[in-house]
C-alpha cells in the first residue's frame, strides 16, 4: 500500500496576506452574527451526544428498568444501538436531501423528525414504543448531523474554520453532560418522570433548530453550484468582509468556490457513488475517511459511553449514585479537553494530534487492562481504584483528536462534488461500528469480563500504525486547497492559482515559490 502519505508544510496559505488583521474579529459585529449562526448548527451534535449519555444514565435509574423489564444483554444492546440503526436508514437519502434542498432545509427536516420522536419517547408505555421511538431519533439526526458540518465548514470565516468544525463533535460532550447531571438530579422522582423529564429535554435543540434555522446563510459553494452565484457571493461579502463584494479575501473565495467547482465538474461529470473510488486521491479518502470512523468507535471508548455501570460494577463500584456522579464529573471533563483539542488543531496540526492520541491511548489502556485484571482476580481494590483513574487519563487522550478533528477533517479532505456523499459514507461507517459495538459489549462483557479488553488493545496498537502511515497535514489551508492535497500538489497550485487571477489579487509570495514548498509528498 505504500509508506506515509504526505506531510503538508502547513505554513502557507493563498489567502493569509487577504485577511483583515485591523481589528479582533469578536470586535467585527457581522462575524459575531455568523459565528452565532455556526453555534446553533453546531448543537446539533449535541442531540447525538444526549442520547449517549442518557441511555448511560437511564440504566442506572431503577424506574427505568423496572419499566422496560431490567433489559440486559442483547436486550440492552438492541435498545441502546437502535438509534444507530435509524440513522443507517436515513444514510440512502440524506445526501440527495443535502445537495437536493440545501444545508439549511436538511438541519430543519431532521430537527422535524427529532422533535416527533421524542415526544414518543418520552410517550411510551412499552419497550417496542420505546425502540420505534429511537429508531425515529435516529432517522431524524441523519439528515441534520449530515448537513449541520458541512454547512459550518462552508460559511466559516477561513481562518477559522478549522477550530469552528474541529468544536462541533466537541459539542457531543455538552449535551453528554447535561443528559447526565439531568439524570442525576431526576434519579429520586419515585415516579416514571424520573426518566421521561432526561428523554423530553432531548428535544430542546432541535426545536431551537426548527426556529431559527431559516436565518443562517445557505452555504455559497452550494448555491454556486446550484447557478445562483450573485446570491453566493453576496453571503460571503455580507459576513466575510461587512458587505463589501470587492474585498480581496470574498474575490479570491469567490473565485477559488468557482474554481473548484468547474474543476470538479470537468474530472468527474458524473459525481455518483462510483466517483468515490474512481480516483487514486479519492480512494485515498475513502481508506482515511473509513479509518478513522471505525477508530473513533473501536477504541475501547464507548464500553464507558454506552456500559458505564457495567464496567463500575465490575469493579466493584455498584452504588447508582455514584455512577451517576462520576458519569456526570467525566463528561465535563471530556468536554474541557475535546474543546482544548479543537483549539488546537490549527497551531499543532491535526497529524500530530492524531498520532499523540492514538499513542496515549494505547499506554492508557494498557493500564486499565491490568488493572481490570487485577481487580477481577485478586479483588485488588487499589487496582479498581486506579482503573478509574485510568478511565479519566485515556479519555484525555481520545478527546484531543477524536472527538474534535474525526468531522472536520473528513469534510475538509472531501472536494464539493463529493463532499455530501463522502460524508454520509463516513458516518454510515461510524454507525456501524457503533452498532456492533452497542450490540457486542455487553454481551462480551458478560462473557469474558476483563479479557475483552485485550481486543481493544489490539486493535489500538493498529491504530498507531495506521495514522502514523497514512493520514495527511491539512492545517492552515482554504477548503478548496485542502481537498485538492489528495489529488496532487499540482491540484492545489492551479485553484489558487486561478483564484488569484481571476480575483486580480496577488498570489502569496511562498505560492510563487513553486508547489514543491506546499507539500511534500510521497505518493501511496
Amino acid at each position: 500500500m505504500g509508506g506515509p502519505a504526505a506531510v503538508a508544510s502547513g505554513d502557507v496559505q493563498g489567502y493569509a496576506h487577504l485577511i483583515d488583521r485591523s481589528k479582533p474579529w469578536y470586535k467585527n459585529r457581522r462575524l459575531l452574527v455568523l459565528n452565532g449562526w455556526l453555534a446553533l448548527l453546531l448543537i446539533t451534535s449535541s442531540t447525538n451526544g444526549y442520547d449517549g449519555s442518557m441511555m448511560n444514565g437511564l440504566q442506572s435509574l431503577e424506574q427505568w428498568r423496572k419499566a422496560f423489564n431490567y433489559p440486559t444483554g442483547s436486550m440492552l444492546g438492541l435498545l441502546n444501538a437502535i438509534q444507530n440503526i435509524g440513522c443507517l436508514a436515513a444514510y440512502p437519502f440524506s445526501p440527495y436531501v443535502t445537495d437536493g434542498l440545501g444545508r439549511r432545509a436538511a438541519v430543519a427536516l431532521g430537527a422535524i423528525i427529532m422533535c416527533a420522536a421524542t415526544i414518543l419517547q418520552t410517550a411510551s408505555h412499552s419497550v417496542g414504543m420505546f425502540i420505534g421511538a429511537r429508531f425515529l431519533i435516529g432517522f431524524g439526526l441523519t439528515f441534520a448531523a449530515a448537513a449541520a458540518p458541512v454547512l459550518i465548514t462552508e460559511i466559516a470565516y477561513p481562518s477559522q474554520r478549522g477550530q469552528a468544525t474541529s468544536l462541533y463533535n466537541s459539542l457531543w460532550f455538552l449535551g453528554s453532560i447535561v443528559a447526565a447531571w439531568t439524570t442525576f438530579g431526576t434519579f429520586h422522582i419515585p415516579t416514571s418522570w424520573s426518566w421521561r423529564i432526561p428523554s423530553a429535554l432531548q428535544a430542546t435543540p432541535s426545536v431551537v433548530q426548527v426556529f431559527l434555522i431559516w436565518f443562517i446563510p445557505e452555504s455559497p459553494r452550494w448555491l454556486c453550484s446550484k447557478g445562483r452565484e450573485d446570491e453566493a457571493l453576496q453571503t460571503l461579502a455580507y459576513y466575510h468582509a461587512n458587505g463589501n463584494a470587492e474585498d480581496p479575501l470574498v474575490e479570491y473565495e469567490f473565485e477559488e468556490i468557482k474554481a473548484a467547482i468547474k474543476f470538479d465538474r470537468e474530472v468527474a461529470a458524473n459525481v455518483g457513488w462510483l466517483s468515490l473510488i474512481r480516483t487514486p486521491g479519492n480512494r485515498r479518502r475513502l481508506r482515511i475517511m473509513v479509518a478513522i470512523a471505525f477508530f473513533s468507535q473501536w477504541s475501547g471508548n464507548n464500553l464507558i459511553s454506552y456500559y458505564m455501570n457495567k464496567v463500575l460494577s465490575g469493579i466493584g463500584i455498584t452504588d447508582p449514585d455514584t455512577q451517576l456522579l462520576i458519569n456526570g464529573i467525566l463528561n465535563i471533563y471530556n468536554f474541557l479537553f475535546a474543546i482544548l483539542g479543537g483549539l488546537l488543531c490549527d497551531k499543532v496540526g491535526r497529524r500530530p494530534l492524531f498520532i499523540i492520541s492514538t499513542c496515549g491511548m494505547f499506554v492508557f489502556w494498557t493500564l486499565q487492562t491490568t488493572c481490570y485484571a487485577l481487580y477481577s482476580e485478586t479483588g485488588n481494590v487499589a487496582a479498581g481504584h486506579t482503573f478509574i483513574a485510568m478511565i479519566f487519563l485515556f479519555y484525555a487522550f481520545y478527546d484531543i483528536a477524536f472527538t474534535p478533528l474525526i468531522v472536520s477533517y473528513t469534510v475538509e479532505i472531501l472536494p464539493f462534488a463529493i463532499r455530501a456523499k463522502g460524508f454520509t459514507v463516513f458516518n454510515f461507517a461510524l454507525t456501524l461500528s457503533l452498532i456492533f459495538n452497542q450490540y457486542v459489549n455487553p454481551i462480551a462483557l458478560d462473557a469474558i469480563a476483563w479479557k475483552y479488553y485485550i481486543v481493544y488493545l489490539c486493535w489500538l496498537a493498529f491504530e498507531v500504525l495506521f495514522i502514523y502511515m497514512y493520514l495527511i497535514e491539512t492545517k492552515n489551508r482554504t477548503l478548496e486547497e485542502t481537498a485538492a492535497l489528495f489529488d496532487g500538489d499540482d491540484t492545489a497550485q492551479r485553484l489558487a492559482e486561478e483564484a488569484a487571477r481571476q480575483a486580480g489579487v496577488a498570489a502569496s509570495d511562498n505560492k510563487s515559490e513553486g508547489s514543491e514548498h506546499i507539500i511534500e509528498e510521497v505518493k501511496i
